[in-house]
């Protein structure tokens, strides 16, 4: 009778553990697939950000902050499906920014980033000279620091079978003292 729960719970655990590993990769959050600014881009102005996830998001916020916290996005963020669109106020003057954004995945969970850009603006080099050593070149894409981790459903499913496991397994032991007492013992 003992090897028969030990191995139910062994088989349980590795099915909590496939059950962890297989789910995650399909339960991904959506994703940032392009943006404007890209990351490390280095631009000579900017009228609007715009951000294309993976699927429809909801809820966006957008604050875009220079080096010394001062914020430069104008009025509320706008979703068009995938799209995220917010204005800049203004023109920017010459230095590093950083788009900090948050959404509302179609999961229904939040997922974050940054992208950091340079404005470079009349301080630019001509179409044909060169750009100075350690300058970023303008590059296209997502971001880094996406928030990200199992979705709150899949502890909870996995807690509920950790807690049938634990239920058959006491089920299991309570019956062998409630059998040794059925039995009539042969010295009586």
């Amino acid at each position: 009778m003992k090897k028969r729960s030990t191995t139910a719970s062994l088989l349980f655990g590795l099915l909590c553990a496939a059950l962890a590993i297989c789910a995650t990769p399909a339960l991904a959050h959506d994703s940032l697939r392009a943006s404007t600014p890209g990351k490390n881009a280095v631009v000579s102005g900017l009228d609007h950000i715009e951000l294309e996830f993976s699927a429809h998001v909801s809820f966006p916020v957008v604050v875009l902050h220079d080096a010394a916290g001062r914020r430069f996005e104008s009025g509320a963020p706008r979703t068009d499906g995938p799209k995220v669109t917010v204005d800049v106020a203004g023109p920017l003057p010459s230095g590093g920014y950083t788009v900090a954004w948050r959404v509302v995945s179609s999961d229904g969970h939040p997922v974050e980033g940054e992208i950091p850009f340079t404005v470079r603006s009349s301080a630019a080099p001509a179409a044909g000279d060169p750009a100075p050593a350690g300058t970023p070149v303008a590059a296209t894409g997502a971001t880094d620091d996406q928030g990200g981790g199992m979705p709150g459903w899949i502890w909870v499913v996995l807690a509920g079978l950790v807690l049938v496991g634990a239920g058959a397994l006491l089920t299991g032991r309570a019956k062998k003292p409630a059998e040794t007492a059925a039995d009539p013992d042969p010295e009586s």
